[in-house]
């Protein structure tokens, strides 16, 4: 009997149907979704733009390589002109986001002929060798060979002391999500801007879960006054179907030769269909405003909710971060059993990442049941 290797512990429930901000399991409950996917489904589980540009390309063709330019990836490239910033005008796609922190990380070696990377305190960029290595938490590097990494306190401007001539990049998620869903400061972005722009080294921007209107904008560096030399995005960008995207200046990518990098899958049709339908999406239904609005009032209540539990509550738009003083399991758990499906950051953060197409009735509903969770471990607690 084949059994799946197991690096995530089970929630006990299994999935089978999804529409909008909902799913459902096996016993045919239904659950508010503000887990969806590690935030793979923001635009909402089986988005219509996304799954009929699935369909209509599952009529033509399904597999090419960038070696046979496709009609999918054109479409797709022409509608990033309508969201990448101006001066990122290379494009290369991937699969995952840590393929795209892996090219990134490629690029900028390349560009600079540096190892040197400087990396953040609670950071996260991926499980695979090259984004592991930029990753802080010490459980999960344990046990690599990995690369040269130093790393930085975030959100400290003292951090860009760091950078020097031996610096290849510097890596920097605006929202940190994994770490904690915490957000980057404008004077410290701009600091560690001003410092690569010294040294000559490449400012690489992780927007794979931030990115494509989840805070409120398209990109959440924007609001922080700088403009990256290379951009990661993915998760949410193709409608939860895989795919994820770098986008570089010029001069990271001036010195390419054929060969130095590839995917096979990278660019697929299908995936670059799902792309299209992904930014249909975000343009024509004006997803950044409606994430901005729903974060906004889901920030002001839960920052008004009364608990001996909370330590903070922080975010941007719908990437919320409730930081308590005890570990999430028990909260999470309790959610679940109510209906809401909710994810951790860390070990005491409660992480909640719902689809921009939550209604005023749904947030109130999210709103509630965190409250009555919270509640419920007070009393388990002997807290009052």
């Amino acid at each position: 009997m084949i059994s799946l290797i197991s690096f995530y512990g089970s929630r006990g429930i299994k999935l089978v149907r999804g529409e909008g901000q909902y799913v459902w399991d096996s016993q045919g409950n239904r659950y508010l979704d503000a887990h969806t996917g590690h935030g793979a489904a923001f635009l909402g589980h089986r988005p219509p733009k996304v799954v009929q540009a699935l369909k209509d390309q599952l009529d033509s063709i399904m597999v090419t390589t960038p070696s046979f330019p496709s009609e999918s990836m054109e479409k797709c490239l022409s509608l990033l002109n309508r969201i990448l910033p101006s001066n990122l005008t290379n494009v290369y796609f991937q699969n995952s986001g840590t393929e795209a922190i892996e090219l990134a990380l490629k690029l900028a070696f390349k560009a600079t002929g540096r190892s040197e990377l400087l990396a953040f305190t609670n950071s996260f960029h991926g499980r695979t060798l090259g984004s592991l290595s930029v990753t802080w938490n010490p459980k999960y590097r344990e046990g690599y060979s990995l690369l040269d990494v130093r790393f930085g306190k975030f959100n400290s401007i003292d951090s860009a002391d760091l950078v020097s001539d031996r610096t290849a990049a510097v890596i920097v998620e605006p929202i940190q999500g994994e770490g904690g869903v915490k957000p980057s400061t404008s004077d410290f972005l701009r600091e560690i801007r001003r410092a690569c722009d010294e040294n000559g080294a490449a400012l690489i921007v992780d927007e794979v879960q931030s990115g494509f209107g989840r805070t409120g904008r398209i990109w959440a560096h924007s609001s922080r006054g700088i403009e990256p030399d290379i951009l990661t995005a993915g998760k949410s960008i193709g409608g939860g179907f895989p795919v994820s995207l770098i986008a570089a200046k010029d001069w990271i990518v001036k010195n390419l030769k054929g060969g130095e990098h590839g995917s096979t899958h990278g660019g697929n049709p299908l995936a670059c269909a799902a792309l299209y339908g992904g930014i249909r999406t975000l343009l024509e239904d004006d997803v950044p405003l409606k994430s901005g609005r729903q974060g906004e009032k889901m920030l002001g209540a839960l920052r008004e909710i009364e608990s001996k539990l909370i330590r903070e509550v922080r975010g941007e738009g719908l990437m919320i971060g409730i930081e308590l003083r005890i570990d999430t399991g028990s909260i999470i758990r309790d959610l679940q059993s109510k209906g809401v499906l909710a994810l951790r950051a860390g070990r005491n953060v409660l992480r909640l990442l719902p689809p921009y197409l939550v209604t005023d009735d749904d947030v109130d509903i999210l709103l509630k049941e965190v409250e009555s969770a919270l509640i419920d471990e007070q009393s388990r607690r002997g807290l009052g």
